[in-house]
């Protein structure tokens, strides 16, 4: 592996940890060069586990024999499945001599995983490091597959609509692993599950949890309006799966009662239950729209006058209630 000791992040091959917005690493223009940032060893772990392509790792020296062994599994990754025509091993030596070197120049080198190397009181400069545990991971971003790829084999899915908080996309992602959930889709108001925060809070389970957008992109879609569901839950019926809106209404059922509703569905049908949850944003929660279009209201009972939870925390006690569905568990 080439080790690159930097002295400090003005380094050109470290903008994607020191310098390059979010908005910048999802590089909408150049999606072949998109990027995503992966915070602390467990998080780097989970997404090479989870398929993705690392570029470039940053850490302190002392981290460096624990990162051995992950370090070269993904050599040994690089090598076997080729993600480019092979080209002459490029040594150590060399690269520590091209200092020059772009981040452009690593995301074109398929035969490189630059290891770089920084004091700590440099690596400090960089927000919230004291949060990753002492190494960073910088992967290309995936191509996002299809509602209908995603959710083939699926029956216990979470959709989430507009939620602009990482921490409650990541939280919900960590509980929906956890939990068994099948897959997840976010709407195009959604934040960014691969936002470094969301990724940071998910532990990584976001590499592990089939997800995709839903709804047209290129559409404007302004939180609050449920834009995407006049035909996201459309497709949703299409795939077979029953709509269920988490929701505070008059009509709301709770999720004993829907988990009876759809076992005798099934045991009348002979079909599968699938089942949807939606989860709206903090808040304001679901647009209207949205829950008229959905074919239950659910509702979680609550004691000592407490009207709502939080929806990261709603959406852990929604999978547990419907975790039968999953189809991990099977």
């Amino acid at each position: 592996m080439p080790l690159i000791y930097v002295s400090s992040l003005d380094d050109a091959r470290l903008d994607a940890y020191a310098r390059l917005t979010e908005a910048q690493l999802r590089s909408k223009l150049e999606p072949e060069r998109a990027l995503f940032i992966a915070e602390s060893e467990k998080v780097i772990e989970r997404a090479f586990e989870g398929g993705m392509e690392p570029i470039s790792l940053l850490m302190e020296e002392k981290w460096l024999a624990a990162m051995g062994p992950l370090i070269a599994q993904m050599e040994e990754r690089r090598r076997a499945t080729a993600y480019a025509p092979a080209r002459p091993a490029t040594s150590a030596l060399a690269s520590q001599s091209t200092a020059g070197t772009s981040l452009a120049h690593l995301l074109d080198d398929p035969d490189s995983l630059p290891v770089f190397i920084a004091p700590r009181d440099e690596l400090a400069r960089l927000t919230g490091f004291e949060l990753t545990r002492g190494a960073l991971g910088a992967f290309r971003r995936p191509a996002l597959p299809s509602v209908a790829d995603v959710l083939e084999g699926a029956r216990l899915v979470a959709v989430l609509e507009d939620i602009t908080n990482h921490t409650n996309v990541g939280a919900i992602f960590r509980s929906a692993a956890a939990m068994g959930v099948d897959a997840v889709l976010a709407s195009p108001a959604c934040y960014d599950p691969l936002y470094r925060r969301a990724v940071r809070v998910s532990m990584g389970t976001v590499f592990q949890v089939p997800w995709t957008r839903i709804g047209e992109l290129d559409v404007p879609n302004h939180p609050g309006e449920g834009t995407w569901s006049a035909e996201g839950v459309d497709q949703l019926h299409e795939l077979g799966f029953t709509c269920a809106a988490m929701a505070l209404s008059d009509d709301s059922i709770t999720p004993d009662e829907l988990a009876g509703l759809l076992t005798e569905r099934e045991t009348a049908t002979g079909t599968p239950a699938k089942l949807a949850l939606l989860f709206g944003t903090e808040g304001e929660g679901l647009a209207p729209a949205t829950i008229d279009r959905c074919d239950y209201t659910v509702r979680i009972p609550m004691a000592h006058g407490v009207d709502s939870l939080n929806v990261a925390a709603s959406s852990a006690v929604a999978f547990y209630a419907f975790r039968h569905l999953s189809q991990l568990r099977r």
